[in-house]
Formats: structure tokens, C-alpha cells, sequence
């Protein structure tokens, strides 16, 4: 079975590439503008060891990741300091604790079985039928019949709330507009001299944090297809909808969704729901709405996993859920909208 098997020299390659953010190169001033459209010949670049938190300091990468007590529990996981994250560092005394929720362990749709069940035997490190087991930061390793968190020890074991052994795929759309006054003009910072870029945020039930409205990616499932489908369900509350209202709403989704488009990110992301066996990746793509026109015809209003919805300010004082905070930075920089005070912001990492 292809990737089964793997060797110190991929766990190496592993541990550069799997990553929870995106991070820029140097890029002077901060002048997007300058940059073509290709993320390439902006100087994007994964960076394996330092990301920022909303307050802008250089943090691990690996830091929701080891979070207690576990989401939606008391379970508290094994302590990792920074310096044992790594596979590569040998840790001898390393216990962590094993944890799979009730609601994963019931056997829903969404949920593989256990490794020991004799019935399922997964292809890891490939497509298995219709569930994407690859990941977007490249091969990982198996050991002891477990998939092994590319990034790192997060000092739980088992699968938590997540229903695939190894990566859990999501897709996150970033709505943006500008932010404009009651004539229609864009409302440029005082300071930054910048316009101000907008984009609809939903508050999470499960743990109360605004966030980007996003959701996991059916087997099968096109990420296009996942986006468009989120969106509606959980800023436009579509599951509520009439046939008739869901039809109407379907058509102005097509127009926002079928225009051109910036992929943000894609690959592993530093969440709260990690263990050491089962990890969160997304692809966060922005669809922005220059004129305003798309979305002054749609009302928001939240659905499903979203308890509100709005259009928030985007800027550097955001507090947001896992790295959405990376991925909404991204957006302000590729769109060249306002998002510091600090007019000779550092833009060599975020």
C-alpha cells in the first residue's frame, strides 16, 4: 500500500512542508500592488516553524494544536513543550493521551471506523475511493497503523472530533467587499491612507470565536462545489430555505462564485480539533466583490454551525478561529487594503 511504509528521510521532507501557515518573503513595504497576480511572484512561501498570533508575535507553529482541555471536553492532553514537537527530536517518555469522541465512535457517514476493526483498511497517502486521503503538504508517515501528524506531537492520540484518520478536508470562502459610505464610496484608514476591505464572518456555536464560514469537504465533493455550498449554509441560512427561495438564492450564488478568484492557502492548519493521528487541512479561497452589487442583493443571515453572521473590518485587531487570522491577513495584503496602524509594518513573516 503506497505510503505505508515511509522512512526518516520523508519525515524530514514531511516536517518541512507541513505547515499552519503562509508566510510572505520579503516584500519591502508591504506593496501587493507591485506583485502580479501570481502568488509565486509575490514571494509566498510555507514557513514549518514560525507563525503569528493576532497580536502579531512569533509563536509555534504547532500552538492550537496542543490546546486544553480538548474541544468540547475535559480531556486534558500530555503537555509538549516547543522544543519536542518535532518527530525527528527523540522523546522516549512521550505519553500522550488517547481520546476519540462518543459522536465519532457511533459510526456516522463522516466518520471512518477504528484501525483495529478488521473491516477497514485505508489507503493513506491516497485517493481511497471517494475519500481524499492525500494531503496538500505531501506524503506522511504511518507508524503503528496510525497516520502521524505531519507537524508535529500535539499530545493526544485517537481522532477527537474528527471523523478521518489523517487529514480532515475543509474548504473556507472568504467574502470580501469595501467597505463604502452612504454615497458608495470606498472608506479609505485615516492612518494607512488604505481603503478597507470587509468580509462576512460567522460567530461558531461549538466554541464561540468569529470565524470564516467554511466546512468540510464531502467524499467526492468538488472544493468549489464546497464553498459555494458552506457559504450559503452558514451566512445565508439556505437549509431554511423554500424550494423557491433556495433556487433564487442559487443563482446569485452562481454569480459570485463563478468569477475569478485568489486561492489564499491550501494545506494543514494549526487547529484546536488536532491530535497526533488526525488533523485539519483546508483550501481558503477569497471571492471578492468589487462593485458590492453581488452581495447587496443577498441578506445574510446565519444557519447551520453559525450562530450570527456579518460583515466585519478587516485589520490587524482581529481575534479569529485557528489561523483565519493568517488567511484574512493574506487577503488584505493581496488586495492592498488597509490593515495595520503601523504604516512600516515587517512584512519579511507573519
Amino acid at each position: 500500500m503506497a505510503g505505508r511504509f515511509l522512512g526518516k528521510t520523508l519525515a524530514t521532507v514531511s516536517l518541512s512542508v507541513a505547515l499552519a501557515s503562509v508566510t510572505l518573503k520579503s516584500l519591502g513595504r508591504c506593496s501587493i500592488a507591485a506583485c502580479s497576480n501570481s502568488f509565486s511572484s509575490c514571494g509566498f512561501h510555507l514557513n514549518s516553524n514560525m507563525m503569528s498570533g493576532s497580536d502579531g508575535t512569533k509563536e509555534n507553529s504547532h500552538n492550537k494544536a496542543r490546546t486544553s482541555p480538548y474541544p468540547g471536553s475535559k480531556v486534558q492532553r500530555s503537555q509538549v513543550p516547543n522544543e519536542k514537537v518535532g518527530w525527528l527530536v527523540e522523546w522516549q517518555d512521550y505519553n500522550p493521551v488517547e481520546y476519540t469522541a462518543v459522536s465519532v465512535l457511533a459510526g456516522p457517514r463522516w466518520a471512518d471506523p477504528q484501525i483495529s476493526e478488521s473491516s477497514f483498511s485505508p489507503k493513506f497517502n491516497e485517493k481511497d475511493g471517494h475519500v481524499e486521503r492525500k494531503s496538500q503538504n505531501g506524503l506522511y508517515e504511518i507508524e503503528n497503523g496510525r497516520p502521524r501528524n505531519p507537524a508535529g506531537r500535539t499530545g493526544l492520540v485517537g481522532r477527537g472530533l474528527l471523523g478521518r484518520w489523517g487529514p480532515n478536508h475543509a474548504a473556507d470562502p472568504i467574502i470580501t467587499r469595501w467597505k463604502r459610505d452612504r454615497s458608495g464610496n470606498k472608506i479609505t484608514h485615516p492612518i494607512s491612507g488604505k481603503n478597507i476591505l470587509q468580509f462576512v464572518a460567522i460567530k461558531r456555536k461549538d466554541c464561540g470565536e468569529w470565524a470564516i464560514p467554511g466546512g468540510m469537504v464531502d467524499p467526492g465533493e468538488k472544493i468549489s462545489a464546497t464553498l459555494k455550498r458552506e457559504f450559503g449554509e452558514e451566512a445565508l441560512n439556505s437549509l431554511q430555505k423554500s424550494g423557491a427561495e433556495k433556487r433564487e438564492l442559487e443563482e446569485k450564488l452562481h454569480k459570485l462564485f463563478s468569477q475569478e478568484h485568489l486561492v489564499i492557502y491550501k494545506g494543514y492548519v494549526d487547529d484546536p480539533r488536532n491530535t497526533d493521528n488526525a488533523w485539519m487541512e483546508t483550501e481558503a479561497v477569497n471571492y471578492h466583490d468589487e462593485t458590492g452589487e453581488i452581495m447587496d442583493n443577498l441578506t445574510l443571515e446565519a444557519g447551520d454551525d453559525a450562530g450570527k453572521v456579518k460583515w466585519v473590518d478587516i485589520s490587524d485587531k482581529l481575534k479569529l478561529y485557528a489561523s483565519h487570522f493568517q488567511f484574512i491577513k493574506l487577503v488584505a495584503e493581496k488586495r492592498d487594503a488597509h490593515w495595520s496602524e503601523d504604516s512600516e509594518i515587517d512584512c519579511h513573516g507573519l
